[in-house]
């Protein structure tokens, strides 16, 4: 190379756009923390994971999948699809799986949206909302929450134009836990053109206890209606990354065509299969988690007064430009949660003794 080549600029190899989007930020690791501060255990309460350990028979059984893992898995999760129709009432043809929720969302908008598209969505709301709307070139359209930092569906509504391919309802919403009911549903529903297509993401519907909460599986009736479920939360399989969809069967079908090949591994098959026989269990451990959630919301309120009524397995600190001091506040006590920068801080629900250390850091941070 000549010394007029060495210095010129490197060539572009990668989309512009994508520098203004911010990464995804994952949990920061206990052990990690811990070792910083000299602990000998940090709590993670970050990444809205169960606490209670993998369901029974589900290690069992991912263990008996890997002894066959020199081989490709069933690429069209035939058992598990089957599993899940006859767990929810549907057809199998309308159900389809993918490395968790957050994938089959990134399918759909592949399957729905060519560049200059428009995706629809409240925020604040689940933070890869917006990576997966610019990965396929669509524009993102961002209505904001309303005061009671949950949807606003009438403005979102309005918001609808003739570029408008597709809606994200997260029902509870991610990070706020806030929760859109059955009569402003059903008139969004109504007021949005039968060619857009209405996601509706419930990856939180098992901790859901208001009865005025719709299922969105209620909604099938509705071809422009998609209802995404993960089994990572509630179903503990977040390591796993296994996640479902029920549709039309042609909205399912395109979806399938678009999943990357053999992307729900043989181990989350087996996993999830095993998890789904253990309903009663997990009906068990949501209600540990509900009635935790709810202690805990009651605590915060004596600091915080307008935490919001969660329906997720988490909580909401609508702190505002003190939630990132907040955040490194109970990392200072072994406590990881999420501060979004601006806005608040979640915080997942743990063991009990894990949300008394919250607690105790929470009050040694806002008194």
């Amino acid at each position: 190379m000549t010394d007029a080549g060495r210095h010129q600029p490197p060539l572009r190899l990668t989309r512009a756009d994508l520098d203004a989007l911010p990464n995804y930020v994952p949990g920061r690791s206990p052990a990690d923390l811990a070792r910083e501060l000299g602990l000998p255990e940090a709590i993670k309460l970050a990444s809205n994971e169960v606490p209670y350990g993998p369901l029974p028979g589900v290690v069992e059984a991912v263990a008996e999948a890997v002894a066959g893992s020199h081989r490709y898995p069933d690429m069209g999760v035939v058992a598990l699809r089957q599993a899940l129709a006859d767990r929810y009432g549907v057809h199998v043809d309308q159900v389809a799986t993918g490395c968790g929720s957050v994938a089959l969302a990134e399918h759909l908008v592949r399957s729905t949206c060519l560049p200059g598209d428009e995706v629809l969505y409240s925020w604040r709301s689940f933070e890869a909302y917006p990576i997966i709307a610019a990965t396929s070139g669509a524009s993102s359209v961002r209505v904001p929450n309303d005061a009671g930092h949950g949807h606003d569906l009438a403005s979102m509504a309005a918001a609808v134009t003739d570029r408008t391919r597709m809606i994200l309802v997260c029902n509870p919403n991610n990070p706020t836990g806030t929760s859109v009911r059955k009569a402003e549903l059903d008139r969004f529903l109504d007021a949005v053109p039968d060619d857009v297509l209405v996601v509706i993401d419930e990856a939180y519907r098992e901790f859901v206890t208001d009865p005025e909460v719709p299922d969105g599986l209620t909604y099938l009736d509705r071809p422009n209606v998609v209802v995404l479920r993960t089994l990572s939360k509630a179903w503990g399989l977040a390591g796993l990354r296994i996640g479902f969809l029920v549709a039309a069967p042609a909205v399912a079908a395109a979806v399938r065509k678009v999943v990357t090949p053999f992307s729900t591994s043989m181990a989350a098959q087996a996993g999830a299969l095993a998890a789904l026989a253990q309903a009663d269990e997990v009906e068990r451990r949501c209600a540990l988690v509900i009635a935790e959630r709810d202690r805990v919301t009651e605590a915060l309120r004596k600091f915080v007064p307008d935490v919001p009524s969660s329906q997720a397995n988490f909580v909401w600190l609508p702190l505002g430009n003190r939630a990132v001091d907040f955040g490194k506040a109970c990392e200072a006590r072994g406590v990881i949660v999420r501060p979004f920068a601006g806005d608040g801080v979640r915080v997942t629900i743990g063991t009990p003794a894990e949300n008394d250390a919250f607690l105790a850091a929470a009050e040694a941070a806002l008194t």
